[in-house]
């Protein structure tokens, strides 16, 4: 493992707003690079009353404005909402302001509902123009031909890092035909994990972007002095997707003691399912939980997310995970 990271939702507690959230993850980005994070993602979502990184450029402008070296970026845009001219706009303009920090994560999916997606787009297309608009859009970011017609400005020639992201095999596919760096969502949908992590070391091709291939893994995280502790903060994240799949999307519930009261058997079922690669516990079982993670998936980097209705308590858990994966940094090169 080369890198640790952290992946942002800029969630809503209960009882708070937007502002608070915000400040909250300007905060956390602070205290995260403080920690050793390599860098520091935000994710868009949109018509979702507890996550506030829908503006995702902007909220990526502001924690790299607070911070110094740790890279920040998107995990991620949410290509089909957006024209690829003016996401490399946006992200030339990001990379112009903070040279060389500047990630740019791609996603297929809209990251909302259909509705919402239609009031993003203003029309639908049937048809998956994933690949031509990452090509459209790595153009754009690339040095222009001399008799390009259409240049992003800022943009051309920034060569701002691409990422593609997914949770199932078609992302695996693109990126390691592309030569480009994979990001599994593991942290919520771990179902197909294994076999395209395998894929997409088995079928990568070099490229002017990546050598050779280049994993991260997403795993959830949720670490306190003990483990009782770290079970009850976790009641927050647990009540809050299970709500979102049963279509009741809120903010980020605050925590309880016995969250298995609080929803169905089936339901616990599947939310302990999509959140099962996850750490969580006391220092001890989260740096043995993380260690597991690594060992399994031997990713070249792993992104840990979660999240705690307080803020304190969710900056400590980030502390914690970050001493246990810089001894697991430590211990995997060296092996």
């Amino acid at each position: 493992m080369h890198h640790y990271s952290l992946l942002d939702l800029s969630p809503i507690p209960e009882g708070a707003e937007a502002v608070q959230a915000l400040a909250n993850t300007v905060d956390l980005a602070v205290n995260a690079e403080r920690f050793g994070y390599h860098r520091y993602w935000l994710a868009e979502h949109h018509n979702m009353p507890g996550i506030a990184s829908a503006a995702t450029a902007v909220v990526i402008g502001r924690v790299a404005a607070a911070t110094s070296t740790m890279r920040v970026g998107s995990g991620g845009i949410m290509l089909p909402n957006h024209a690829p001219l003016v996401v490399a706009e946006q992200f030339g303009t990001l990379e112009a302001l903070f040279p060389g920090r500047i990630d740019l994560g791609l996603g297929r999916a809209p990251g909302t509902d259909m509705g919402t997606a239609r009031a993003l787009r203003r029309y639908m297309d049937g048809a998956d123009t994933f690949p031509q608009d990452v090509g459209e859009l790595l153009g754009y970011l690339g040095d222009a031909a001399p008799d390009a017609r259409v240049r992003a400005v800022p943009g051309q020639g920034s060569h701002v890092p691409v990422w593609i992201l997914g949770s199932s095999l078609f992302g695996a596919q693109f990126a390691a035909y592309m030569g480009l760096p994979y990001a599994f969502a593991s942290h919520f949908a771990p179902q197909m994990l294994e076999e395209a992590l395998r894929t997409y070391r088995a079928t990568f091709r070099p490229s002017a972007y990546l050598a050779k291939p280049y994993v991260m893994v997403a795993a959830g995280v949720c670490a306190a002095d003990t483990d009782a502790e770290a079970q009850y903060l976790r009641s927050s994240q647990v009540l809050s997707f299970a709500r979102l799949r049963s279509g009741q999307p809120g903010k980020l519930p605050r925590p309880v003691r016995d969250v298995a009261a609080h929803v169905p058997a089936p339901m616990m079922r599947m939310v302990e399912e999509a959140m099962s690669v996850s750490a969580v516990g006391s220092p001890e079982t989260v740096h043995r939980g993380l260690t597991q993670i690594v060992a399994r998936y031997r990713p070249d980097e792993l992104m840990v997310t979660g999240m705690i209705h307080d803020h304190a308590a969710r900056v400590k858990s980030f502390d914690i995970a970050a001493q246990a994966l810089a001894q697991i940094q430590i211990t995997t090169q060296a092996a």
